[in-house]
């Protein structure tokens, strides 16, 4: 058994009761170590686990992976979904290395996959070794703090790796003990992709001199992501302004030392759907923009974003960020909303007055309500008699318009019938009645 698994769930609270777990299972022996261990605790951890292979159209034999990560899903007992992707057109078509094509195909598959509700979250077979790896491999380009945090165990609250703090030798101990069977990629030994070359070069090397150096590696990442995660959780940004697809940084804030600017501006990016492939340079040609250029002066960063000086802000604009969309059901159970929170409903008969806690009479709501973003048209009833727009109620409450576009209301149509965090209508009032939802946003 892999408690390094089981522990490591416990600890950072990455599977919830329900959950639908999709799996990248290419065949391999850490995919097929995470399929099988997830597949054999699904009633202990209470979800459903599924098998996701993507085949990424590199190798002219990939169909043998593909019929053999089918038979073993099947073995399971557990749905399969298979795709193609033609990863070496993209990387084509998009001057990439194959590497990053596939990579972009996988998750767009995957993607699509979360947002049709096939699947809550995807489980990724990234183990010790792995994160070691891309630790280093981050340094070597150029990469700063976040960089060196290497990866981590919860992405975008939907991306999941259980196996982060598992060794090597604990994976393949696991498939000997239960007689698994697994095909290993012939590219794996290929050392003209970047992540072979660390692994079968570099890494090779150093474990001869320095036996432990992965799970030192990876301590140093776990290591420079708490103290990252402590500078960040004393930083004041509140004057940052979100507007759909750019956010804008006041130009006081590149006075602070650098290590503050940095975070701010990792922030900033995240924000507008930047995660990757923002380096040291980035940063150095923001940092020149907003203290020594002209007021109107931009300048080019990856993913088609621009940074532009304008008065007293620095404004990043992503023009590729693709809109967030909210669409979940009225029902007992929970969700989250990157930027804002997880919000969570229960049904309760206690109504006592909590701050931060929202109660409402669910028989009130039409069945038909969703949990969604704010648009024009909507209008509210506050507690109490009087409706207004709630554009115009949110203004009144004096809540900033970057916080206003990632509220999640409750509402039918164009009426709302509850704010997460703010206030209920009036239509949903709470009378007489033994039992209501109570609504809780954890941030």
């Amino acid at each position: 058994m892999l408690e390094s698994i089981e522990k490591f769930i416990q600890k950072t609270n990455m599977i919830s009761a329900g959950d639908v777990i999709g799996v990248g299972f290419s065949g391999g022996s850490d995919s097929m170590a995470l399929l099988h261990y997830l597949a054999n605790n699904m009633q202990k951890l209470d979800i459903e686990v599924v098998a996701i292979h993507i085949d990424h159209g590199i190798r002219e034999n990939s169909y043998i992976d593909a019929d053999f990560a089918k038979e073993k899903a099947k073995e399971l007992g557990i749905r399969f979904y298979k795709f193609r992707v033609d990863a070496p057109k993209i990387a084509k078509e998009k001057n990439v290395s194959i590497e990053t094509a596939a990579r972009d195909a996988r998750y767009g598959v995957f993607k699509t996959l979360l947002k049709k509700g096939v699947v809550d979250k995807i489980a990724l077979a990234h183990h010790m070794q792995d994160q070691a790896e891309t630790i280093l491999m981050h340094i070597f380009r150029g990469s700063g703090v976040a960089g060196a945090k290497g990866m981590e165990p919860i992405r975008d609250n939907v991306y999941i790796r259980p196996m982060l703090t598992t060794s090597k030798e604990e994976i393949l101990q696991y498939l000997d003990e239960n007689n698994l069977d697994y095909r290993e990629d012939e590219t794996n030994v290929d050392i003209t992709y970047n992540r072979n070359f660390v692994r079968n070069v570099i890494m090779k090397n150093v474990l001869t001199r320095w036996p432990n150096a992965i799970k030192s590696i990876a301590s140093f990442g776990q290591a420079v992501s708490e103290d990252d995660e402590y500078i960040n959780k004393n930083i004041y940004d509140d004057a940052i302004i979100i507007e759909g697809d750019e956010v804008k940084i006041p130009t006081s804030y590149f006075l602070y030392d650098r290590p503050i600017i940095t975070r701010i501006l990792f922030k900033a990016f995240k924000s507008i759907g930047i995660t990757k492939d923002i380096e040291r340079k980035h940063f150095d040609m923001i940092l020149d923009l907003a203290q020594n250029l002209e007021n109107g002066k931009k300048v080019s960063l990856p993913f088609n974003a621009t940074a532009v000086k304008e008065y007293y802000y620095i404004s990043i604009t992503n023009k590729n960020k693709e809109e967030m969309v909210l669409n979940e059901p009225f029902k007992c159970g929970e969700f989250d909303v990157e930027g804002f929170g997880k919000v969570i409903t229960k049904r309760v008969k206690d109504f006592e007055p909590k701050d931060g806690v929202l109660f409402l009479d669910y028989r009130k709501v039409p069945k038909t309500a969703i949990w969604r973003f704010r648009k024009d048209g909507d209008v509210f009833e506050k507690f109490g008699g009087g409706t207004k727009k709630l554009k115009s109620y949110l203004i009144d409450k004096k809540i900033p318009l970057r916080q206003r576009n990632l509220l999640p209301v409750l509402a039918d149509g164009n009426e709302v019938y509850a704010i997460a965090g703010v206030e209920i209508s009036e239509k949903a009032r709470v009378d007489n009645v033994p039992t209501a939802y109570m609504i809780e946003v954890k941030k």
